[in-house]
């Protein structure tokens, strides 16, 4: 049997989640940060506005920072939902949309955090 990569199997476990979709009750705090129902990492981009309904990470931002997708209706607050340009819907913790890390490997890695001072962990 022949081993995945991690970056396939991160991959792999994002496509199932964009096929699946995400509600807010799949996100949970792991060692201080949220994260996704598979453990990744969860962000923020400080070029969103909260409560603007949008996002500024399109095109190519999106394929290194995919947006974390929403189905369902069974989201309260903190979380919302915003409508992308594409259409698709993203989820939102306190109004600012919320994005995987295309270089995050395996679950709990935080390589995103910081990064250009633009990128940011969720933490609270």
């Amino acid at each position: 049997m022949k081993a995945i990569h991690p970056f396939c199997a991160a991959v792999g476990a994002a496509l199932v989640l964009s096929a699946s979709g995400a509600l807010a009750e799949s996100l949970k705090k792991v060692d201080g940060v949220l994260a996704d129902a598979f453990g990744m990492t969860v962000y923020t981009f400080d070029k969103d506005t909260a409560g603007s309904g949008k996002s500024a990470c399109t095109g190519p931002c999106a394929k290194m920072w995919p947006p974390v997708p929403a189905t369902g209706d069974r989201i309260a607050a903190p979380y919302s939902v915003i409508t992308r340009e594409d259409g698709g819907k993203q989820l939102a913790y306190k109004g600012k949309p919320l994005y995987l890390f295309a270089n995050d490997t395996k679950p709990g890695d935080r390589k995103g955090d910081k990064m250009k001072d633009v990128w940011h962990v969720v933490t609270d």
